[in-house]
């Protein structure tokens, strides 16, 4: 079992976007992680207020979070550091969601490789609430260098650019 302080470790994520709070169970292609649905997540307020309901997106959020602990820890090669690299979705697949999450809920994720093809990796993820399926889905990541990613602060903001009007 894993601690949020490993999860924190790990991936780059906080709050209010950090999804996963524990790792139950995890081997080189298997991992189980449990998100704790509380009523005072954020996305409560506006989703819906009278009838507060996870958001489909963000259960999707959560299974590709808890692949990402897997990957960062278990994914590299020997000789690969992975500190210096994101995790990032490259397809979303056969969602599907049968039963809304609510406030109260323990969300169970567990997710198995399917497929991986060096930084490439394809999971088959499901999430369930008292043992009951309430969503799954396939997914697809890839691993890329956070200083390429990231774009300078400054690139295609009008707001910094000289006026030559002036």
């Amino acid at each position: 079992m894993h601690d949020i302080n490993h999860i924190l470790s790990v991936l780059p994520h906080r709050y209010p976007l950090l999804l996963v709070d524990r790792i139950e169970e995890m081997g080189e292609d298997r991992i189980v992680g449990i998100k704790n649905v509380t009523a005072n997540e954020p996305f409560f307020q506006g989703h819906f207020p009278e009838l507060p309901v996870m958001p489909g997106v963000l259960i999707i959020e959560s299974m590709a979070q808890v692949g990402a602990v897997l990957l960062l820890t278990h994914g590299p090669k020997r000789g690969e550091n992975f500190a210096d690299k994101v995790v990032l979705f490259s397809a979303i697949e056969k969602a599907r969601f049968r039963k809304p999450v609510l406030p109260g809920d323990q969300l169970r994720i567990e997710l198995g490789v399917l497929k991986r093809k060096g930084n490439v990796w394809k999971v088959s993820a499901r999430a369930l609430v008292e043992d009951k399926p309430v969503a799954d889905a396939v997914l697809m990541c890839h691993v890329a260098d956070k200083t390429t990613t990231a774009r300078p602060a400054d690139a295609g903001s009008a707001s910094n650019k000289e006026d030559p009007a002036s």
